[in-house]
């Protein structure tokens, strides 16, 4: 997508012509269709209010208004809507001493947009010094090019962008950018948005894990049951505390953990059970519980592409002793970095996790055990305060996304082609991928490709297939067959009913060739 901002003497030219400007009907529809995406540059503010002020409080603008559909204010807030604000740095200011500071800095502020930006203007003498700068005719020359997105943060970002610049700018000028009040709001929220007592935020979903482990002291010698249908972040916790895992396989329609198998594994060693929910949707939990319950067995829920689904009306990360989660910028709420949390109700358990993330301080100095260091940065914690405001929305929102895939797939699925994603009935799921089972996955995914349209796998092998482990085990069949199917297409909050419609189609025409 083209960056575009709109100079101050351009956007007053459009502004003052009233809505009958071409440029500006042109400029708003190609816009809307996301052709190019609109910027206004926050240091020229003054200058916009003054070309429109100018107009509003000229001698002649009662009699000009009669000629003019809309008053310039009007038009200015109609333009606004179609564009973000490119904040000012203070490294524009280091043109403060150029013989033309402001266009120094528009030149600053649109290499940060990236290489393909540009700024549309009128002035005859900044057109001079070529690109960036770009006269409005020349605009609508340029071939557009919109490429279909698997997720789509940028969108997100449009949305939230001055929640987010102030709340990490607050952060850079209080300074305290480890432990600082972000991370005990941002807490506080999620505690409560989960529904349960706690909630600690550490670095990372894989130390979210090991922390959550390690508060059960759970170490050399140990068993941990666990699926081995997921991304290798929950094995890796295990063997790193020196303990075993064990693989339980996985049920076939919602390809986590199947409890009907557990009993089967348990043993004298057996310390925890994690099951992982997968794709956004959690585990059979109940029947889990139960099991765990009869052998005195701990739960930890792996809610890492969960957070925000629910399980029987509960919200996933409070379903059992311990939820953790991950805030990978990737998940349904993710964060710009690496961040996650671990939630439950016990307050020893809860002391132990803040404990563990701190290096296993109780107080400064004072190390009662053995922790690591899995603090969230402040940073983390504001983008998160700001994505959280919205995030019911952007639920609801991937819904409606995955009921549209699977509207426009069902008669694919009925023709035996794929399989559709399958939620049991008790279950709301946060849609982290849509995920269809095919035949040929490596020829589909090439033809997608081809067409423009990226695909994922999550995952291609069982974990205990992947190297780094090289584990004499019990194959899981169930497990060894989805890895060799599953298929994920493009999934986010921002994704439109026409590109979907593209990539059925897409999906069609790969599976019958």
């Amino acid at each position: 997508m083209t960056n575009l901002i709109l100079d101050a003497n351009f956007v007053g030219e459009l502004c003052t012509t009233g809505t009958n400007s071409s440029e500006l009907l042109r400029f708003v529809e190609v816009a809307q269709q996301g052709s190019f995406k609109l910027w206004l540059y926050t240091a020229q503010m003054t200058e916009i209010l003054q070309f429109i002020g100018h107009v509003n409080n000229h001698k002649d603008y009662e009699e000009h208004c009669n000629q003019w559909e809309t008053p310039a204010g009007s038009i200015f807030e109609k333009l606004e809507r179609n564009c973000q604000w490119l904040a000012a740095l203070s490294e524009d200011a280091l043109a403060i001493n150029d013989s033309d500071p402001l266009t120094a800095a528009l030149i600053r502020a649109s290499d940060r947009l990236g290489e393909e930006s540009m700024v549309v203007t009128i002035d005859s003498q900044r057109l001079s010094f070529g690109h960036p700068f770009i006269e409005p005719s020349a605009v609508l020359q340029i071939k557009h090019s919109n490429p279909i997105s698997y997720i789509d943060l940028e969108s997100q970002q449009d949305r939230i962008r001055s929640a987010i610049e102030r709340n990490v700018h607050r952060v850079l000028h209080h300074g305290r950018y480890v432990m600082g009040s972000e991370i005990t709001a941002l807490e506080n929220k999620l505690a409560e948005y989960v529904g349960t007592d706690y909630c600690v935020c550490v670095s990372s979903g894989t130390d979210a894990l090991l922390i959550a482990m390690m508060s059960h002291d759970i170490g050399s010698g140990d068993e941990v049951i666990t699926t081995p249908f997921t991304f290798f972040a929950a094995v890796e916790a295990i063997k790193l505390l020196g303990a075993k895992p064990v693989y339980v396989d996985i049920d076939p329609r919602l390809y986590t953990l199947d409890p009907i198998h557990l009993e089967a594994v348990i043993t004298d060693r057996t310390k925890a059970i994690i099951p992982v929910s997968l794709y956004g949707q959690c585990a059979d939990m109940d029947r889990i519980n139960d099991v765990a319950a009869l052998h005195q067995i701990s739960v930890i829920e792996d809610a890492a592409q969960s957070f925000g689904a629910t399980y029987k009306g509960k919200r996933s990360c409070g379903l059992s002793q311990i939820g953790c989660t991950s805030f990978f910028p990737a998940k349904p709420l993710g964060a710009y970095g690496d961040a996650g949390a671990c939630f439950t109700d016990d307050r020893e358990l809860a002391a132990r996790m803040y404990e563990i993330r701190d290096h296993g301080q109780r107080g400064r100095y004072q190390h009662v055990r053995i922790g690591i260091n899995g603090r969230m940065d402040s940073i983390q914690a504001a983008v998160l305060s700001a994505k959280l405001e919205i995030f019911d929305e952007e639920l609801a929102s991937r819904a409606q996304v995955a009921d549209t895939y699977s509207e426009l797939l069902k008669p694919t699925e009925a023709s035996g082609r794929l399989i559709l994603p399958r939620l049991e009935p008790h279950n709301v799921s946060a849609w982290a991928q849509y995920t269809v089972e095919v035949s040929q996955r490596s020829h589909v995914q090439n033809v997608l490709s081809t067409k423009g349209i990226p695909t994922a796998v999550h995952y291609p092998k069982p974990v205990y297939a992947q190297p780094a482990l090289a584990e004499s085990v019990t194959h899981c069949p169930v497990t060894d067959s989805v890895a060799e199917r599953v298929l994920s297409l493009p999934m986010h909050p921002y994704l439109s009913v026409e590109v979907q419609e593209l990539i059925a189609s897409s999906l069609n025409q790969a599976l019958n060739c």
